[in-house]
């Protein structure tokens, strides 16, 4: 599917350039960190992310009886967290330390979902049929949510909240932009499930239902304990 490869190099590239260019506006108020200045915490987060996004993405493709290799960004979101979480337990380091990559994830998922789009039916991202009036053909004969679409929609409004506060020197975005991207994540992409045709394991609930539930709950938890640690950050 060379689209949906175009898409992902340009999710890349458009998540770097929205790195740099809120690093260069200072807007988040913290040094960032590097692979060279910290290089074990970016292997964590690297082998974690990746593990993650084979581990669901293929286990999702096997259920529903595709036997190949698959790839999940709630899968690569989830073994990143799980990953640099247990980095940062091994080495007493306290407070959240996802600042640098909330506004890149949220722009690269928004274009990544683009080429899951156009990668059409190919792709097993499809939404299920639909009789409302934007249901899309995708080739198969049968209007379907496009639910590529839905979320990134939903990215790209997160990121425009986002941006707007962190802009405006937000402590709570500022903070805990990163938690917050989590529970966004979480809850949208918990919503778009029940639109897509992936085999179930309890319930109506697939695996990707399970995955966002717990990092949602995660999301809380952190932002709970956040509120604790920093109770002169308002705003939950």
């Amino acid at each position: 599917m060379l689209i949906h490869t175009a898409f992902d190099i340009l999710a890349w590239i458009s998540a770097a350039l929205m790195g740099w260019f809120v690093s260069r506006a200072g807007w988040l108020g913290t040094r960032a960190r590097t692979p060279l200045r910290d290089p074990g915490y970016f292997i964590a987060l690297g082998l974690g992310a990746i593990g993650g996004a084979l581990l669901f993405g293929s286990l999702n493709m096997g259920l529903a009886g595709r036997w190949v290799l698959g790839h999940s960004v709630a899968g690569a979101i989830a073994g990143g967290v799980i990953a640099v979480e247990a980095f940062k337990l091994a080495f007493g380091i306290r407070g959240s330390t996802g600042a640098q990559f909330v506004a890149p994830l949220a722009t690269g998922i928004a274009v990544g979902r683009l080429g899951c789009f156009f990668a059409g039916l190919p792709d097993f991202t499809y939404g299920t049929a639909t009789a409302l009036p934007w249901g899309l053909d995708f080739g198969d004969g049968i209007p379907r949510h496009p639910v590529q679409l839905y979320e990134s929609a939903a990215m790209l409004l997160f990121l425009a909240v986002y941006l707007r506060e962190i802009s405006r020197g937000s402590e709570l975005f500022r903070a805990r932009g990163f938690h917050l991207f989590v529970g966004w994540y979480a809850c949208q992409r918990f919503v778009w499930e029940f639109l897509k045709p992936y085999p179930t394991l309890i319930g109506p609930f697939n695996i990707f239902h399970i995955v966002c539930a717990i990092l949602l709950a995660y999301s809380i938890f952190m932002l709970r304990r956040d509120n604790d640690l920093h109770p002169a950050v308002q705003g939950l």
